[in-house]
């Protein structure tokens, strides 16, 4: 691993999920990777969807997803961080890739599939998503991308896209690997079905108010097999345990599960403890947090700051890509036969 690239949509609240499945293991690839480790705000995505044309929204969620994953951990001083947009390089890329991408390879996608299912009509900025995913790595020649499991397959998509382009214009890309987090690869929603997911509004927000919080920690879904306090559970049949597991102390965990199936303490017990133990997580964030909200200036600066670090490696990229597919340029007269 050398460099890593991966990249948040600011669609809405930054949740738990987000965090578990992807910040938290940024903030580690951070430290090991410095400025090797690139992370964008990808804003160009959010577009796909239709809810996201408002563009004072937009911006401000741009803005707002930027500074709680640094209140997160993510050390923008130390690891290079962005807003896709600022880097028009993307969809220089991008579309170059569009042109050698088949229109049945990107019709499988199981992404595309799935939402293209719940729309009305289906807007070709979504069928196009991992296209402009694949350029947002490729541009920085990542050989690693930390992504849920949900996004293998378009990873998968990335790899044959390089493979492609290399075996048509020489050597170029590498073929990036998926690196998923095997503590939290897929965190459920609080209705214990789906993944948590902003646009289900199944999600506990990194700084929703506390008692928002603890509102809907008591409202989790319980074994449905436990219908009296007496009655044994089985921790594996509600979601409570598996956030528990997140959040708390392994031997807690333990201790807690085995009290759970035999019925020797109750639920609301379990999840008071679960509201404390991610609340000792989540306090620092929220306390960071406020500290940046007062001064914007730093977490703009910032980001330009990445933009401009980001930018000239893709940059550099780009200039080799405009060569090796016979687009002119302008420092550079063809040859006239």
């Amino acid at each position: 691993m050398t460099r890593v690239l991966s990249g948040i949509q600011p669609s809405g609240e930054i949740h738990i999920g987000n965090y578990l499945g992807a910040i938290k293991q940024w903030v580690e690839l951070g430290e090991r990777l410095g400025r090797e480790a690139f992370f964008c705000i990808v804003d160009y995505h959010a577009l796909t969807n239709p809810l996201a044309y408002d563009p004072q929204t937009l911006a401000r969620r741009t803005f707002e997803a930027a500074l709680v994953n640094m209140a997160a951990g993510l050390n923008p001083e130390k690891v290079t961080l962005f807003v896709q947009s600022h880097v028009p390089e993307h969809t220089e890329l991008a579309w170059v890739f569009t042109t050698l991408t088949p229109l049945g390879d990107l019709t499988r996608m199981t992404q595309f599939k799935d939402k293209a299912a719940k729309q009305e009509a289906v807007w070709s900025g979504l069928l196009m998503y991992p296209v402009l995913q694949a350029a947002d790595i490729l541009i920085y020649k990542a050989d690693t991308v930390p992504v849920g499991e949900d996004q293998v397959q378009h990873i998968e998509l990335t790899r044959e896209i390089a493979r492609r382009f290399n075996a048509l214009f020489g050597e170029t890309f590498p073929e990036p690997k998926a690196l998923l987090n095997p503590e939290a690869p897929r965190v459920p929603g609080i209705d214990g079905k789906a993944k948590m997911s902003k646009s289900l509004g199944n999600t506990i927000g990194l700084l929703e108010d506390e008692g928002s919080i603890w509102e809907k920690i008591r409202h989790l879904p319980d074994d449905p097999q436990r219908i009296r306090l007496s009655d044994p559970g089985d921790p594996g049949r509600t979601v409570v345990f598996t956030y528990l597991s997140y959040f708390a102390p392994k031997e807690l965990v333990e201790v807690l599960k085995e009290e759970y199936r035999k019925a020797g303490v109750g639920t609301l017990v379990v999840k008071r403890i679960l509201f404390e133990e991610m609340m000792k997580v989540l306090r620092p964030i929220r306390q960071r947090a406020e500290e940046l909200k007062k001064d914007p200036d730093y977490v703009m600066d910032a980001l330009l700051e990445g933009a401009r670090r980001a930018r000239a490696v893709a940059a550099a990229t780009m200039e080799e890509v405009r060569e090796k597919v016979g687009l002119l340029l302008p420092s550079k007269r063809p040859v006239l036969r």
